[in-house]
C-alpha cells in the first residue's frame, strides 16, 4: 500500500497531514530496526507505521497543545510496538530475564538507599559483570527494550477517538510522567547522557560510542542499564 492508498483512507483535512509526515513513518522506523534481530523486516514497521499516522491524522486536535509531529511521532511508535508484540517474535526467557533483572536492582536500591553498581547486580544475579553486561547486550539488542515501551506501558497519549479524556485518567497520565521524568533526571550522569544522545538526538549506538570514546557494545550496556534502573524504579508504576 503506497502513501497516496493510505491517504484515500483519510479525510480531506487527514490526507495533507498523512503525505507531508510519510518520511517521518521511515525514519522512525529505520531507528527502531537497527536495534532489532535481522528476521524483523523493515517493511513491516513501515506498513504498521503508516497506519499508526494515519490513525493519528484523523484523531489529532491542536486544542490539546502538542504538535502534530510530536503526537504522530507517539502513535507511530505504538503502532510499531503494537505489530512486533502481535508477532511475538520475542522468547518468554527475554521478558523474564529483564524482570528478574529489574528486580535485583530495585531490592539493591532500596536495601541500600543508593544507585545500584553493575557488579552488585551481576552478584545478586549469580553471574559475573563479564555475563551481566552481555545479558545487557542481549536484552537491548534481542527485544524492542525502549523508553518508547516504558513509556507506552503506562504513559501513553489519551486516546483522541474519546471525546474528552477523564480527569483521573488524564491526572493519572501526568503524574506517571512527572515520575519518568524525576527518575529519568535522577540516573546517572553517562546513562542520562546515553539516552538523550539516543531518544533525543537520534544518534545510534556506534555514533554514541564515538561521542564518548567508547565501543558501540558498551553503549548498549549503558543504555540497557539505564532502561533496567528505570524499570526498577518505576515498578510501582508498572506493576500497579
Amino acid at each position: 500500500m503506497n502513501i497516496r492508498e493510505y491517504a484515500k483512507a483519510a479525510d480531506q483535512d487527514a490526507e495533507e497531514l498523512v503525505v507531508q509526515h510519510a518520511p517521518l513513518v521511515k525514519r522512525i522506523a529505520c531507528h527502531l530496526v537497527a536495534r532489532l534481530p535481522p528476521s524483523v523486516e523493515l517493511d513491516d514497521l513501515i506498513q504498521a507505521g503508516m497506519l499508526g499516522l494515519l490513525d493519528a491524522a484523523r484523531k489529532y486536535s491542536a486544542a490539546r497543545g502538542a504538535s502534530f509531529e510530536t503526537y504522530a511521532g507517539i502513535r507511530i511508535r505504538g503502532a510499531m510496538l503494537d505489530e512486533l508484540r502481535c508477532n511475538d517474535w520475542l522468547p518468554r526467557s527475554v521478558h523474564r530475564r529483564t524482570r528478574d533483572v529489574a528486580r535485583a536492582v530495585h531490592k539493591i536500591e532500596a536495601r541500600d538507599g543508593r544507585e545500584a553498581r553493575p557488579e552488585q547486580v551481576a552478584v545478586e544475579l549469580g553471574l559475573s559483570v563479564e555475563q551481566y553486561g552481555e545479558l545487557l547486550g542481549e536484552l537491548f539488542t534481542g527485544r524492542m527494550f525502549s523508553l518508547e515501551e516504558l513509556r507506552g506501558e503506562r504513559g501513553e497519549l489519551p486516546d483522541e477517538a474519546s471525546d474528552v479524556a477523564s480527569p483521573p485518567a488524564e491526572f493519572e497520565r501526568e503524574r506517571f510522567q512527572e515520575a519518568l521524568a524525576r527518575e529519568i533526571a535522577g540516573l546517572p550522569e553517562r546513562e542520562k547522557l546515553v539516552l538523550s544522545l539516543y531518544y533525543e538526538q537520534e544518534l545510534n549506538l556506534r555514533e554514541i560510542g564515538d561521542v564518548l570514546e567508547v565501543t558501540e557494545s558498551r553503549i548498549c550496556q549503558i543504555h540497557g542499564q539505564a532502561l533496567v534502573r528505570l524499570r526498577a524504579r518505576m515498578s510501582a508504576w508498572l506493576e500497579n
